[in-house]
């Protein structure tokens, strides 16, 4: 089966590679659509161990590996055991792969697994691939009004609606998204399917600020030009947003985010910085705001995504485009150059 295999820094081959059999508990997949997304982009790019990384603690898994870790699929082989779902089911897969050990997981925080692995990232297979294999447990069965292309948006809607949950935003209060990416965008769709409307997305691309208007959001502000703190006081008579969210990953966006709360807001840090970043403790103490970190998703998180998009409450439009399997590299270069929004792997 053709497949996109990363066999070391900036050298990620499509190939033919043996096509899986699923293992007792496990179900075989024909792969339909496998998202590109940051953590493609770092391990494509990042520099790997001489002869390949160590096996991964949780899963054994080395280099070469088949990328893809949000995607889509249609089962079409049940391994020995499996009763949960049926051959043809149209499924998303939840990635994770974690210890059961560590402090994290005695807490049920399967996502901030301390040995964390990701089917697609350090497994035995991917999404990128006519084919692949996981355990049973991890699918989750699309309704018939969620198509397969949608399915494969769930892993990173699920990543926005777990920071979400983490702001314990309320139906009515108002909020700040700092980023307009996936992530961004994601985090407006959950906002939304929880009754919030007024939010504010700051964004200082012009090409991001359209794609997330082109999906509803109509109060866009350009932090370059405009002064944000301002325009969030005046939408807020002047009380500042209940929450902020950081999805742009940049130490300016998380000091004025925290700026912008109102006393006893929350800022979620759902980005990733690859920078350090200084600020004053202080400006939590005296409103007595918060800063909580959210990582990836738990299983119930992908569920709700779900559910809401057979809600009707997700579009795909203005926002992807879609690439062959031999057009994973050409796209992995574009989106490192901050060029288009989300793309998708059609196998």
């Amino acid at each position: 089966m053709k497949a996109a295999v990363l066999h070391a820094q900036e050298d990620l081959r499509i190939e033919d590679v043996a096509e899986p059999t699923p293992a007792p508990g496990e179900v075989k997949l024909r792969n339909a659509y496998a998202g590109i997304c940051g953590s493609d982009l770092h391990v494509y790019y990042g520099p790997q161990p001489e002869g390949g990384a160590q096996p991964h603690p949780v899963t054994g898994a080395t280099l070469p590996q088949i990328l893809g870790h949000e995607f889509s699929g249609t089962v079409t082989e049940l391994g020995e055991g499996v009763t949960n779902v049926s051959v043809g089911d149209r499924v998303a897969v939840w990635p994770v792969y974690y210890c059961g050990e560590c402090p994290s997981c005695k807490k049920g925080l399967y996502n901030a697994c301390q040995k964390i692995g990701f089917h697609g990232l350090s497994s035995h297979g991917g999404g990128m691939a006519e084919f692949t294999t996981v355990p049973a447990s991890k699918v989750h069965v699309l309704p018939e009004s969620v198509d397969l292309r949608m399915g494969a948006l769930v892993e990173p809607m699920a990543v926005a609606w777990h920071a979400v949950e983490r702001s314990g935003v309320k139906a009515g209060q108002t909020a700040l998204i700092a980023g307009a990416g996936p992530i961004g965008i994601g985090v407006w769709f959950a906002l939304r399917a929880r009754g919030v409307e007024t939010i504010i997305v700051s964004e200082p691309s012009e090409e991001r600020r359209a794609a997330i208007g082109a999906v509803g959001a109509d109060i866009l502000v350009d932090p370059l030009s405009e002064n944000l703190i301002e325009r969030i006081l005046e939408l807020t008579d002047g009380q500042g947003v209940d929450v902020a969210f950081d999805a742009a990953g940049a130490g300016p966006a998380v000091i004025t985010a925290i700026a912008s709360l109102t006393p006893a807001g929350r800022l979620v840090v759902v980005a990733i910085h690859e920078r350090t970043m200084e600020f004053n403790p202080s400006q939590l103490v005296m409103a007595e705001t918060e800063i909580v970190g959210s990582l990836a998703y738990l299983p119930e998180d992908f569920d709700a995504v779900i559910a809401a998009m057979a809600e009707g409450k997700y579009s795909a439009e203005g926002w992807l485009s879609e690439v062959e399997v031999e057009g994973v590299v050409g796209a992995i270069t574009e989106l490192r150059a901050g060029r288009g929004m989300k793309v998708l792997v059609k196998n």
